[in-house]
């Protein structure tokens, strides 16, 4: 790969724990996207990826899953502190950011996310309207019509004040799969013929596949506990049938844990 290509990463998580920290993260990327949008639409874009935040913290015990993670990686990272080599400044910083996010999660309550959505008839009401195409429309949901024509400043107070308690959750995740993506460097590794096939030597939660954009491919890619299977389809015409590369093609590699 050329240093001056453009690269484009493509991520398959391998536990289920790590898959549902990457969907929070794309979640919250886009609740990001679009509160800078002061319109109804942007409201109603911001309220509904914070509803997907809220319906999937809810379904599980979240909390003290990315907390043992945080605190494993903040014990381990201590230890290496004796070690040679080890930048004491950087080390220093990024225990910081481990702390600063495991303070955070501790004061939240286990079940915040159930019992906000519980709690707040507005929200239970935009929800059950929202996987329908088009159901939150203003004859559907009068008071979601009325919501969305107040004064923008009043919305805005409403939704920080609902996303107040993911702003620590917010926080862990992306610290998380920070550390995770930095854990190993970037291996550079050919896929003959389009296929590319490796028996992992140590444990991997993420795989991460980087090529460049006008390669003109994508990966597809299977995994397992033993090997995975990295099978690269041509990305010509969106609107045909993809095939697979029949090249070789170049690409780096990562597999990543913690």
């Amino acid at each position: 790969m050329t240093p001056a290509s453009e690269l484009v990463t493509f991520e398959q998580p391998l536990t289920e724990k790590v898959r549902t920290f990457l969907r929070l993260e794309f979640l919250f990327a886009q609740h990001q996207h679009h509160r800078a949008d002061g319109t109804p639409f942007g409201a109603r874009a911001t309220l509904h990826a914070l509803l997907d935040i809220l319906v999937v913290i809810s379904r599980s015990d979240l909390k003290n899953e990315i907390l043992k993670e945080l605190t494993d990686q903040h014990a381990h990272l201590t230890r290496l502190s004796s070690k040679p080599g080890v930048d004491p400044a950087l080390l220093k910083g990024v225990l910081a950011e481990i702390t600063q996010a495991v303070q955070g999660m501790q004061q939240l309550a286990t079940q915040f996310a159930n019992s906000l959505l519980r709690g707040n008839d507005f929200l239970t009401t935009v929800l059950s309207r929202a996987s329908i195409p088009g159901g939150t429309c203003a004859f559907d949901l009068p008071i979601y019509h009325h919501w969305l024509a107040r004064p923008e400043s009043q919305n805005r107070g409403d939704l920080d004040a609902w996303f107040a308690d993911l702003r620590p959750f917010e926080q862990a995740i992306n610290l998380y799969l920070k550390l995770l993506r930095n854990s190993v460097p970037a291996q550079q590794a050919v896929a003959r013929g389009g296929i590319y096939i490796q028996t992992p030597q140590a444990p991997c939660v993420l795989l991460r596949v980087t090529v460049p954009v006008d390669a003109r491919v994508y990966p597809e890619i299977s995994a397992g506990k033993h090997r995975f299977t990295v099978r690269f389809m041509s990305a010509g015409d969106v609107n045909a049938r993809s095939h697979q590369a029949a090249v070789d093609v170049p690409f780096q590699i990562q597999c990543c844990a913690l």
